[in-house]
């Protein structure tokens, strides 16, 4: 190595240590001159694990649970269902599929499911599972993998049990069984309410997935606010919320002393405690 590359490599190496130092100092003292783009996306947690879901696969995966809770099914028919879409779309609403398979669950027209534009819609997708599900004999004491089998008839009848432990995690959430466990990072939330139709179209968004749910949109506070008999349903709508922020332009929810937003994706203490009612604002 000449003398010159030598010397340019040194440079180089004192130049990366001291942006080193600086970001360090940086992020030490709570400054941020420099934008660091954060990821989109959502984890889903309990005290053992953690589940990595995109926007969209969280968005359907809260509707397949608020179908359930509408129709006051077992929580263990909401592990069967996700783990079932999980296997058969990926929680991705897809538009094709295997023949003239279609949606969430990828059900067929021709095999009576509802008309490929019915089967699209993934409140509607949700409700036939559940019905074809809760006809099922004993499936409540069945592994998961043979619950859903018993709805779908696949090719691949053990394929939905790897899918189990992932399907509970999620469902527990978002039955508002684990609180504070659902987090989703928008980084392009401005938390600017430009169109205050929206947050209408948020409340009814909330009535058509649960079926049944006070939420009322506040014009004064910017926020959506729904009422909590308890805690275990506050905990459900705040992830509702969460889970389909980027649907709606949610910017932040508060419950029970926790707030999230979605700048941060995190929840942290909220100066007001208040178990009585989920805020969301826009």
């Amino acid at each position: 190595m000449t003398r010159a590359a030598r010397g340019t490599l040194v440079g180089l190496v004192v130049v990366a240590v001291l942006g080193g130092i600086a970001l360090y100092f940086v992020a030490k003292n709570g400054s941020h001159p420099f934008h660091l783009p954060r990821s989109a996306g959502c984890t889903v947690s309990n005290a053992d694990t953690n589940v990595g879901l995109d926007l969209t696969q969280m968005s359907n995966a809260a509707t397949i649970t608020a179908v359930g809770i509408g129709r006051k099914v077992p929580d263990r028919a909401v592990v069967v269902a996700l783990a079932t879409a999980l296997q058969e779309s990926k929680l991705e609403n897809l538009d094709g599929g295997d023949r003239d398979s279609v949606g969430l669950f990828q059900q067929r027209p021709s095999q009576g499911w509802g008309t490929p534009e019915q089967i699209a819609d993934p409140r509607y997708a949700a409700k036939k599972f559940y019905t074809a599900l809760l006809k099922v004999k004993g499936w409540q004491k069945m592994r998961v993998t043979e619950a859903a089998q018993k709805v779908q008839r696949s090719a691949y009848p053990e394929a939905y049990q790897k899918w189990a432990d992932e399907a509970e995690v999620i469902a527990n959430a978002l039955l508002g069984k684990d609180p504070a466990a659902v987090r989703c990072t928008l980084p392009d939330a401005d938390g600017e309410v430009t169109d205050l139709g929206a947050l209408s179209e948020v409340a009814e968004a909330m009535k058509l997935d649960y079926g049944s749910v006070s939420a009322t949109a506040d014009t004064g506070a910017k926020a959506v606010l729904v009422s909590a008999t308890d805690a275990t349903k506050g905990w459900a709508y705040a992830h509702w919320l969460v889970a389909r922020a980027a649907d709606h332009g949610v910017a932040s929810v508060t419950f029970a002393g926790r707030v999230w937003t979605a700048d941060s994706g995190e929840w942290k203490p909220a100066a007001v405690n208040d178990a009585s009612r989920v805020i969301a604002a826009l």
